[in-house]
């Protein structure tokens, strides 16, 4: 794997850590702000919705700009963001910092998708966006707890200040080991959104929304419920975490190892398996022993998604992948929005801390369900183009008989 991927995974690192550290800290930043939990996790929330309309339009404002560039301003961008919420003085300005700070992620991965592929030989595109995403997994296993430590210990807003200095190790590095590559010529914005009239394209990003809205909802609660529900102590939040890091990890790198020797049955397995063991999780939350296992598998199995589900929109959209690529990053952040959204609805009905649980195994069923009609789509078109292939000769052989 070339050595510019390391680089794309740095700046994975610092979006990651940023992205997923605010569940940790949820508690004290609602206490900070005399706001209620489920009112905190509209940080979560705007902060998805950021990266789902920062994505394309990040991307569109970039499509005259050389990658490496547009790649090193979105993370000035990044480090603008959370030093702003580093220093709000309000939960509005903080809210503020969060959607600043989004509007980098979606185009970075979505352009950093594209560059990782075109590193590598076709048969190791799925394997070298894996290699991009590590970054992010790894986030979770040393980020993410690490920052969760320094804000319970010192304040959350160190941790975010420290983020902020993680943004400038990623922009260093992206301008030290991405290659110059020239910007695509002969793509205009046009051939981009025509990929968006392929309805594989528009149905890898809804599993895409479904799937990881799943993981999610169940997620951004985490804190509350392994406290409150589990009944661990608020300092093992950090240690969850990096359980939780540790099954993303492993199920990123297998994800991204077989989608390229099987895609769909990949997906099949891991968004099966998620909605199952996300229900399942509505009663073994009660057990810490238990809890801790079904939060290494949500982990593993979420991101196990991840790699084919990226793959299967640069395959769909090949001539003119970077919008679609971008937004697919924005479809994942939709997903968290919206199931974020519904976890903080059940709770506030009064439902309880476990109730996101079910909400994400409706999600991942459903992402599920459209991953089956996408592959049923894709045979029957296969079929039909099989069946025109096969009629020609035939009726070139009956005009050459009737004259």
């Amino acid at each position: 794997m070339p050595l510019a991927l390391l680089a794309l995974a740095i700046g994975a690192f610092g979006i990651g850590t940023t992205e997923f550290v605010i569940m940790g800290l949820l508690p004290e930043v609602a206490s900070d702000y005399g706001v209620s939990i489920p009112t905190a996790g509209y940080l979560v929330t705007g902060y998805a919705l950021g990266v789902m309309f920062g994505a394309p339009l990040m991307t569109v404002l970039g499509t005259r700009v050389p990658r490496k560039r547009m790649l090193m301003l979105l993370m000035g961008l990044f480090i603008v963001g959370n030093l702003l919420s580093a220093l709000a003085p309000a939960f509005a300005v903080m809210l503020i910092g969060r959607v600043v700070a989004s509007l980098a992620h979606g185009a970075f991965f979505g352009i950093g998708s594209v560059v990782a592929a075109d590193l590598v030989a076709p048969h190791k595109k799925a394997g070298a966006i894996a290699m991009m995403f590590t970054g992010l997994t790894v986030a979770n296993v040393v980020g993410v707890p690490l920052g969760t430590l320094v804000g319970q210990a010192a304040g959350w807003r160190v941790t975010f200040a420290v983020v902020a200095a993680l943004g400038v190790v990623g922009l260093l590095g992206v301008a030290r080991l991405v290659p110059d590559v020239p910007r695509a010529e002969g793509v205009r914005l046009r051939h981009e959104l025509a990929a968006f009239k392929n309805v594989q394209v528009l149905l890898a990003m809804a599993m895409t929304v479904l799937g990881f809205g799943g993981v999610f909802a169940a997620i951004t609660y985490i804190a509350p419920m392994m406290t409150r529900v589990a009944g661990f102590a608020d300092g093992s939040v950090t240690w969850l975490l990096v359980l939780f890091g540790l099954g993303m990890v492993g199920g990123n790198l297998v994800g991204g190892r077989f989608a390229d020797r099987a895609l769909m049955p990949m997906l099949y397995i891991s968004l099966g398996a998620l909605s199952v063991v996300l229900a399942l999780f509505t009663l073994t939350a009660h057990d810490k022993v238990a809890s801790t296992v079904t939060l290494f598998l949500i982990g593993a199995l979420g991101f196990a998604t991840v790699p084919p589900l990226q793959k299967r929109v640069l395959d769909h959209a090949h001539g003119a992948p970077t919008l679609a690529s971008a937004v697919n990053i924005g479809a994942f952040n939709l997903g968290n929005a919206l199931s974020a959204w519904l976890g903080g609805v059940v709770i506030a009905a009064g439902l309880g801390y476990t109730a996101p649980n079910w909400v994400g195994a409706v999600l991942a069923a459903a992402a599920l369900v459209l991953a089956v009609v996408s592959a049923t789509l894709e045979r029957r078109g296969s079929a039909s183009r099989g069946v025109i292939a096969g009629s020609v000769p035939a009726e070139q052989r009956s005009a050459a008989v009737h004259h």
